[in-house]
């Protein structure tokens, strides 16, 4: 069965008062997002993909060599947009985390804002194209890491994202041009859905992932 495009949980316009406009939407969600899924399509029977979930693709192609790189860059930036257009809201931002998110970031990440900085840290260190990552790793820490490209935690086997930013340039030039840092700074401060944060945060503890 192939894949689709997910609709946006919101207007396209919705994100603009918050810094991002309603063309870098329309262009990153319509163009880009949608030509990863009409890549991974036409890979699909080639690459003996057929009735495998996106998740289990994007592990395999993970553990793959060469071979499998064409296969990572598509699901893998795939995997990568369902879960960013998810992790941000028109009414997100702010320093009030859910009760169970602020815990575990007081405690393995040292507090909301060392969160901030390290994570921004994360995002503007990864040079070129890639993604900052907030995982829960298989005891249940909480950790930052980052990837290259189209790769994330799963095809890394680092643990499971919670929250991931798109560095590549597509995401922020038209609203920040080449200002990376001010895009991870207002992503963090005015864009985050921390409350879906913390709910796949609480799928994980609920899973039987412990601190």
């Amino acid at each position: 069965m192939a894949f689709s495009l997910p609709p946006l949980p919101y207007d396209p316009g919705a994100l603009a008062a918050r810094g991002m406009c309603q063309e870098t939407l329309e262009l990153h969600h319509g163009k880009h997002h949608q030509a990863y899924v009409t890549a991974l399509n036409g890979l699909i029977e080639s690459k003996g993909l057929a009735g495998k979930s996106l998740e289990e693709i994007v592990a395999q192609a993970g553990k793959g060599g060469a071979d499998s790189q064409p296969v990572l860059n598509q699901a893998g930036q795939h995997w990568n947009h369902i879960l960013f257009w998810q992790v941000m809201s028109p009414d997100g931002g702010g320093d009030k985390l859910p009760g169970a998110l602020q815990t575990k970031v007081d405690s393995d990440l040292g507090g909301l804002q060392k969160f901030k900085d390290d994570f921004k840290a994360a995002g503007v260190g990864q040079f070129g194209s890639g993604w900052a990552w907030l995982i829960q790793d298989a005891s249940g820490k909480l950790k930052i890491t980052k990837t290259p490209n189209g790769a994330n935690p799963i095809s890394t086997g680092e643990g499971t994202p919670l929250l991931g930013v798109d560095v590549w340039e597509h995401s922020y030039y038209l609203d920040f041009r080449n200002r990376r840092p001010d895009y991870l700074s207002n992503f963090l401060d005015k864009l985050v859905n921390w409350e879906f944060v913390a709910s796949l945060l609480d799928k994980g503890l609920k899973s039987g992932q412990s601190a």
